[in-house]
Order: C-alpha cells, then structure tokens, then sequence
C-alpha cells in the first residue's frame, strides 16, 4: 500500500503505524536502501526490492541500534499472521480493506488432512463430530459402543455432559475460542474441573455470571455449590445479587472505588450484609420497577430473513428512536441477530465484547485520545514540543524507555519488575517534569483519577474543553476513579468494555448497539448507566442493548425475547413488547424472572 508518485516523506506509506513520523517511517526513511525524499517510481529495481523485500538487517538510526525488515514480509508478520479480531480497530480496518480471507478449498476450514477426514465410525469423522451442537454430540457418543476404548468413551461423555451441565450445550467443539464472550470463556475453562475428584482445592472465579441469563445463573450456583460440597473452596467475585445470595461467607470492599476503596468494609453473612449499611448491604436488595411512561418509536429498523448461527429466518422491526432490549437465556441468538444484521451498518456504533487489546504502554489517556489535547495543552503553557509530553516519544525516561518499571528476564524462573530509580515510575525525563499546567506536571495529572481530572481542565489556567469533554464520558460511564495513566493491563473486562463505550460516545451514529454494558458493574453503578442510555436516547439516538441484567430490562422501552432455549432449541422471536407486557404475559423464561424481580 504506497503512493509510488510520492517520496517516503510525502506520506506514500499508508498503512497505520508506518507513516514518516512513527517508528517503522523513522527506519524506512533512515535505513539507507533507498532515497527517502525521491518519488518510488524512480526508484531502481534494487531499491524497490529492498523496500519491499529485504531480509531483516542491522542498522542504526539516531544513534539507535535498530532492525529493517522490507515492508511485506514485515506487514505479514506484524499482521497476516495474526487473528483478525485481536487487532486494533484501525489496523484490522486496514486488514480487511486490503485482504481477503477464504476458507481453504481443500480442508473446507476444518484444518484436517484428508486421511483425517476419511476416518470415520459409522458415517460421522471427526470434523463432522467437532460441528455438532456438543449436546447432539454427547447423544451421539451415548450411542456408540466400543469395548476397546470404554474408559475413553466414558470421561468423553462426562466432559460433555458437564458442558450441557453449565449452560453450554449449544456450542460446537470447533468454535474459534476468540468469538466465545467472556463468560462462554471462563464456564469452558470450569469444564475440567466440574469432574474432578480433587478436594481440599481452592477455586477462584472472578464474576461467573458475566453474559449468563438469570435462568442461567440459577445453573451457576448449582455448579459452584457443588464444587464446595466436594469439598473445596470457592472464591467467587460477584456483583449479581443471586450469586451473592448463596455465599457461606462475604467479604465487602470499599468503600468506595479507586482511591476512595482498598478497605474490608463487612465480613459476615448475607443478612449481615444486609443490615451492615454498606454500599453494596444498601443496594443488595434493590429492585427496579417497570417503566411507567415509555417513549414512542419514531421508525423502525427492518431485518428479514436472519439466518446466522442458529437463527430460524427471524423477521422483526426494531423500533428506533426508543431504548430497546435484546434478550434470551445464553445462546438463544441475540448476539448472532444483532451483530449479524444491525452492526456494521451505516450510522450504526456497536460496542461489543471484544477485549481492548494494548501494551504496558496503554492506558485511558492513550486509549480515548485524551493524552493529545493534554499534550497540546501542556505544549502551549510552557512554549516546548508537545512530543516532550509523551512517555513513548521524546519525554520518555532514558533509563525505562517510558514504561515507569524495569523488566528483568530471569530465564527459566518468573521475571522481575522494578520501580525505575531514574524516574521513579513517573515514565518522563526530570526535565519534563518542571514543566507545569495549572500548577501540576504531566506526571502529576497522569496520576489522577477521572473526576478529579475533570475539574482540573473544566475552568481555570489548565482549562482544556477537548480534554473536559472526553473527561465527562469517562465519569458518565462510571470510570470516574480510574487514574489517567493507569495500564490497560490492570483493567478489568467491565472497566475495558466501559472504557470502549466513552470511546464511541464520541462518534456520530444515530443507533447504538451495546452488548452487555453492565459486565463488571457494581449494584450502586446501574442507575447511572441507566441513566447514561437514558440521556443518549433523549438526545436523538437510538439504543439497542443486549442484556440480562433485569433492571436494564425493566427500565425498557421495547423488548425483544430470544428462545425459547439454546442452540438449536433457540433462534426464534419469542416475545416482542413492552416489558409491562411481557411480565403480564409470563409466556417466557425472561418473562418469568422479570415478573419475580419486579415483584409482580
């Protein structure tokens, strides 16, 4: 992807993270292969070569040892070969403009060599076992008899009876682990040991009931209680008032987040909790109540025919201008509806479940774009370079190279990481440091949490309004005590996801599409995102979210139920209304436990 009428330093290159200013465009312009202020069609076929296809060589650039590599097998590594879906939004833009992925004509996608395929017991191989519904799949191998192989057969049914078990019969043994949710994810991984006979054992499940439908979760605890009465520990961090619920023993931390938490505000029971007072004792019991005033749709979003996944031909009118919820227990085709029919149309933000992929390096300053108007900020106070802002440009500590910490590989025992004595984990130069805004160096103002950074650039010397306004969508989606420079590597799912919604708030899109946005979300913090869809919808837009968490469904303009179960047993509407309606009704799974948590 180049211009060839243009040198290096006119901007030929044109895929992200090598332009001229970046550090591929430093290499490629200061290698010495090839004239980088000469236009590329003239030059020599030796040079064109090396641009394109040098083998990896040494050279130095600024004094910097450095590698050049020619730029497609450099793109190929650096990109082809890895999964589409794990990269950032602007180069997997780039990837799939310029690429196209087939499935192999030989294999047919199944990764199998013909001897492989050509092995059969009775009419199935071992491709067509891996793409049935594991539930089909466990039938199948209930009905096949084999002597030889009997204690095989056995652990093969038991392990995919306990996928059935915990809610996830509807999958198939050759779905691509990186399109499972997070908590498709994390029930696969408690496979292994739902069939263990180990006791004595602690378990550690970090929020089990992520993407799971409250019929599911009723399935969950039955799961986790079981683990227990074998004799094991079970930690489990939860939110979810059910999951909660069931504890022998609760550990509350608070009292608030971020800075205002790090403390044990209760241990003791569930009627402890209850009475303690505490953020969490406070709202456990909290219920929302149906919506009593509803807005009226303005148009509607037509979808005919949708047949992804385990959709039956599903026909249905998606009302706009309205907050509408997307339902279904686990695997009844929400997602395969939504994302399949509604993303990626134009005027269409999707925030969806895919994980924030970033480095170290990354955090929500980087991350929203808030370090740039920052930068230009601090730049113009101080009349210096806005690059002497940034940890991964010309401010970076020399020592750490802007990373804050040392890493040391200890070969074949755990690395060890360090505070930089140079910098003392502030990532700059002291020379950067003595640059101030509004009394404070970037140090400083990197370390401060969401809300407080909002008030610093609301008004004043540091006043900034680019830098206000993505502060504003930070604290609306509840990350108000998230640090500024603060590693997308400490992140959890929630705050990563909610991190991606005050990201696209900032896009221009009539229709919203958000997946689970109460992943991660305290009892105390659903009110404001309610509040949060409330305001994006009484502005113009149009909000289709697809939850389980009741009070999102409660709080509802319109639903649309999946079901009636999972997999094949599901993909078909099975009840579009109001939520009044659907609790009145109770022809469904949602309907029922909507009607039980709204006390109806």
């Amino acid at each position: 992807m180049y211009d060839d009428s243009k040198s290096l330093n006119e901007g030929a290159l044109t895929i992200p993270g090598y332009g001229v200013d970046g550090w591929y465009g430093r290499i490629f312009s200061g290698c010495g292969f090839f004239p980088p202020d000469k236009p590329i069609r003239e030059f020599t076929k030796r040079q064109v070569h090396d641009l394109l296809y040098k083998e990896p060589t040494k050279i130095k650039v600024d004094s910097i040892n450095l590698t050049f590599e020619g730029l497609i097998p450099k793109i190929q590594k650096s990109m082809l070969s890895k999964d589409v879906d794990a990269m950032q939004p602007h180069i997997r833009a780039f990837v799939e403009r310029v690429v196209t992925f087939t499935t192999c004509p030989d294999c047919g996608g199944t990764r199998l060599s013909e001897a492989a395929r050509s092995s059969r017991i009775g009419e199935i191989n071992i491709a067509d076992a891996c793409a049935m519904q594991i539930s089909d799949l466990a039938e199948w191998v209930r009905g096949v008899d084999e002597p030889s192989v009997a204690p095989l057969l056995h652990a093969l049914r038991e392990t995919l009876d306990s996928f059935v078990d915990i809610g996830l019969g509807y999958l198939s043994l050759d779905r691509p682990s990186g399109t499972l949710s997070g908590g498709e994810s994390q029930r696969t991984k408690m496979i292994r040991h739902l069939g263990s006979s180990l006791t004595d054992v602690t378990y550690v499940f970090d929020e089990p009931t992520i993407g799971l439908h409250p019929h599911d979760i009723q399935r969950m605890n039955e799961l986790l209680l079981r683990l227990r009465d074998k004799g094991n520990t079970v930690l489990v961090v939860e939110h979810k008032p059910e999951a909660i619920a069931i504890a022998d023993h609760v550990v509350d931390l608070g009292p608030g987040a971020g800075t205002a938490g790090g403390e044990v505000v209760f241990e003791g029971t569930v009627d402890g909790l209850r009475a303690s007072g505490t953020l969490t004792g406070r709202h456990l019991d909290d219920r929302a109540v149906l919506k009593q005033t509803l807005r009226s749709s303005t148009s509607a979003l037509e979808i005919r025919g949708a047949s992804a996944n385990n959709l039956r031909d599903v026909d249905v009118d998606i009302p706009l201008g309205v907050l509408v919820v997307v339902t279904g227990v686990a695997g009844s085709g929400k997602s395969s509806l939504i994302h399949g029919s509604v993303s990626g149309r134009d005027d269409v933000v999707t925030v969806d479940q895919a994980p924030i992929r970033g480095s170290r390096r990354s955090n929500p300053a980087t991350y929203t774009g808030l370090l740039d108007p920052i930068r230009k900020a601090f730049a113009k106070a101080n009349g210096v370079k806005p690059a002497l802002f940034s940890a991964n440009s010309e401010g970076a500590c020399p020592t750490c190279n802007g990373v804050g910490v040392i890493y040391t590989d200890l070969a074949v025992m755990a690395g060890v990481t360090s505070i930089c004595e140079e910098c003392e984990g502030r990532r700059f130069q002291a020379s950067v440091l003595e640059y101030r805004l509004g009394g404070l160096n970037i140090a400083e103002v990197l370390a401060m949490p969401v809300t407080r950074a909002e008030e610093f650039f609301r008004a004043g010397e540091a006043r900034t309004p680019a830098a206000h306004a993505i502060l504003v969508r930070l604290a609306d989606v509840g990350l108000g005590y998230l640090s500024l420079g603060q590693p997308l590597t400490t992140l959890s799912g929630g705050e990563r996801q909610r991190l991606k919604l005050a990201t696209h708030m900032a896009e221009k899109g009539g229709i919203y599409v958000l997946d689970e946005p109460t992943t991660g979300l305290h009892l105390a913090d659903v009110e404001q995102l309610l509040g949060l869809l409330d305001r994006l919808v009484d502005s113009g837009k149009s909000v289709i979210v697809i939850a389980h968490h009741q009070a999102v469904m409660a709080h509802a303009d319109w639903i649309i139920d999946l079901g009636p179960g999972a997999g094949h047993d599901g993909g078909r509407i099975v009840f579009e209304g109001t939520p009044a309606d659907l609790v009145a009704a109770r022809s469904t799974l949602t309907g029922e436990h909507l009607a039980a948590y709204v006390g109806a």
